[in-house]
């Protein structure tokens, strides 16, 4: 499937100068949400992971679809102040500032064996992050999947000690 075909691009949104890939003209698309759904299950079965961690927001779609597939468990990562009880904390920085997201301590537990998805590689840093955090806890990344990858950010190279994969690929 041409999955290229199923995403908008908007030009000078949010701001002049970026090129937004809009995936909602793709989930919408019944046939091509279950295509992606389809080709992560794919790579993710190969990998033998338990929990499935999705970064807020976007990791959400594909990722509580796939936990479902896997039979998997569903761990969110959030933006501060919207977990609660004890949470762990990693700040970094983006294209165009600083973020820091959060996890629930007890969420991820020693030997758990971890797949983050989110829709879209820009230059790592948010995935680097929750990386970061499952490691914290004692879990063991056995990749990072995207939609998307923006290959010109050079993400990869944020991610170059983790397996690593992305359905469609555009240059910046």
């Amino acid at each position: 499937m041409d999955l290229k075909s199923k995403i908008s691009v908007y030009e000078g949104f949010p701001k002049d100068g970026i090129s937004f890939k809009d995936i909602n003209s793709l989930i919408a698309d019944p046939e091509a949400f279950r295509f992606v759904t389809d080709e992560f299950y794919k790579i993710a079965k190969a990998l033998d992971v338990n929990i499935v961690c999705i970064p807020e927001a976007r990791g959400y779609i594909f990722g509580s679809a796939l936990a479902y597939r896997l039979g998997a468990g569903l761990v969110p990562i959030r933006k501060p102040g919207k977990l609660p009880g004890e949470v762990m904390a990693k700040s970094y920085t983006l294209e165009y500032g600083k973020n820091t997201v959060e996890i629930q301590k007890d969420a991820i537990k020693p030997g758990d064996r971890v797949l983050i998805i989110d829709d879209l590689l820009a230059t790592g840093g948010t995935m680097k992050a929750a990386i970061d955090l499952v490691e914290l806890l004692g879990g063991e990344v056995c990749g990072a999947l995207f939609l998307i990858e923006l290959t010109d950010l050079n993400g990869r190279d944020t991610l170059k000690n983790y397996f690593v994969s992305s359905l469609v690929q555009y240059p910046v």
